[in-house]
């Protein structure tokens, strides 16, 4: 009788429009009772019930501290807890704010001030000694339910204001394929929860029944020893993470359980990609063991579309022949366009910057209408900064961001072009490109590189090896080696930090 009546709860789930952050995990804990929802690393496993009983603790204490849309600031430690603690404010009326704890103090001081916060909390002890809400205080979907601040690489950080129909667009029938086409399995998760792309994942598998292996921080060997001894199914990251994977010997390991590989943030190296298709496996069969190739799926979106837009999925075996830098196609409910300087479309090989119109893009930055205007239009279209090559059949490339674009005698080089490059030499592990002024062309190309563990090269012979794929006004001018890139809390990398390393060289 279950096994008939389980569907069946799923679907009459998916089919409500009601659905808030604040009442999500109640109504999974109805579909999914007993079953794990997450492990944290050093933790019991905890189900859907008793996750949904905590939270529904500390919306009580939350309750009795805020009003409804209030903001509450949740400085806690990186992990589930900080997950749960957003559908906790959520249930009790508020608006989440999760920050990173990587941030400043400087920085989460802005985000308390900027957010008008009326509560600060710093660990889920706090909400402990109060009796459970009960219920959930009435939202509507369209409202604003989270605060996710953006990493302020180039300035302070602003508040990208999340709906509950935003971050829910593809709740309860998220990740169904990995779910019904892999099984059950488990999924290692150790990326920031402040990061939508963290969110998501949490939010996605949640709603999917698939659980989680949860870990504070991203530590590479951590991540492989835990894929081993647990045989974990899914590892989602960003690919930065898969390089760092690599350079501590992932392919010295056991992966073979890993039937699903998933990345975002970042444009994934198709090359990067299929040495991790070529570790997991298609399937697990009894008595024959792990078989085939691993799926691995590249989503693209950012926090000002409550996570991914576009989905690209590389097939065991035929991945070597999709590009690189291609964004996928739109997600249901999403609608792409190109547009050039003049706000008109782009003709099929022309760069122009993707806008996008969805049911996750943002209502705006909190208390900032000026960089609202300057974003999103009055008809719900985003201006994402991203750049684009528009290609054959409504398929798109990745060409960089607006402002990463470096202009040198008069051409414009896209950073995300010489960086790939540079990341085909057999000596580098990752590089990051940025342009310095310069009185004569305007600026140069400076790039900042990280070799591989063991590995040797001089800045001449990267030059030399950038000369013959690229034009010469492309290649690099200045390189600079380091032990590892600046980035933020998010794993973007920090522009600014990146051009202060060629200030004595």
């Amino acid at each position: 009788m279950r096994v008939t009546l389980r569907p069946v709860t799923r679907l009459r789930l998916a089919a409500r429009t009601d659905h808030t952050l604040g009442n999500i995990l109640e109504r999974l804990a109805e579909v999914h009772g007993d079953a794990t929802l997450v492990t944290a690393a050093g933790a019991p496993s905890r189900s859907y019930r008793e996750a949904a009983a905590e939270v529904d603790v500390w919306a009580g204490a939350l309750h009795r501290s805020i009003r409804p849309g209030d903001r509450v600031v949740l400085a806690t430690t990186n992990g589930y807890d900080q997950f749960l603690l957003c559908l906790a404010v959520c249930r009790a009326g508020g608006i989440a704010v999760p920050v990173n704890p990587q941030m400043r103090a400087d920085e989460i001081d802005h985000v308390v001030a900027d957010a008008q916060a009326a509560l600060v909390v710093g660990a889920t002890t706090e909400l402990e000694e109060r009796g459970p809400l009960g219920w959930s205080v009435h939202a509507d979907p369209g409202e604003v339910a989270a605060l996710f601040y953006t990493s302020g690489t180039t300035g302070a950080p602003k508040g990208v204001s999340l709906t509950h129909r935003g971050l829910l667009a593809r709740g309860p029938t998220a990740m169904r394929f990995p779910l019904e086409v892999l099984g059950r399995g488990e999924a290692v998760v150790a990326l920031p929860v402040a990061h939508i792309m963290g969110f998501a994942a949490c939010l996605g598998f949640a709603c999917a029944g698939i659980p989680v292996y949860s870990m504070e921080r991203f530590r590479p060997l951590e991540v492989l020893d835990t894929i081993e001894h647990r045989r974990s199914t899914i590892f989602i990251g960003v690919p930065a993470m898969y390089r760092m994977l690599v350079d501590a010997g992932a392919e010295r390991r056991n992966l073979r359980t890993v039937h699903l590989w998933l990345s975002g943030a970042d444009a994934m190296p198709s090359d990067l990609a299929r040495r991790f298709q070529q570790m997991g496996s298609s399937a697990t069969l009894p008595v024959v063991g792990p078989v085939g190739e691993a799926l691995f799926v590249e989503g693209y979106g950012m926090a000002e579309l409550s996570g991914a837009a576009a989905g690209k999925v590389l097939p065991p075996y035929v991945s070597r022949w999709f590009a690189a830098d291609g964004l996928g196609i739109p997600l249901p409910g999403y609608r792409f366009k190109i547009l050039g300087d003049d706000d008109r479309p782009v003709r099929i090989g022309q760069v122009g910057e993707l806008w996008v119109q969805g049911p996750g893009v943002t209502k705006g930055y909190w208390g900032d209408a000026a960089a609202t205007s300057a974003t999103r239009t009055d008809d719900g279209w985003l201006r994402t900064g991203d750049l684009v090559r528009r290609g054959l059949f409504g398929t798109f490339r990745f060409a960089g961001r607006a402002k990463d674009v470096i202009k040198h005698g008069g051409y414009s080089v896209y950073t995300v072009e010489v960086q790939h490059t540079l990341e085909q030499h057999p000596a580098v592990l990752e590089a990051a490109v940025v342009g310095l002024e310069d009185e004569r062309t305007g600026e140069v190309v400076a790039a900042a590189v990280h070799l591989r563990t063991g590995e040797t090269a001089t800045a001449d012979e990267l030059i030399a090896f950038c000369r013959e794929h690229l034009a010469a006004y492309k290649c690099p001018q200045r390189v600079t080696f380091v032990d590892e890139l600046p980035r933020t809390g998010s794993n973007k990398v920090q522009r600014q930090a990146l051009r202060a390393l060629f200030e004595d060289t």
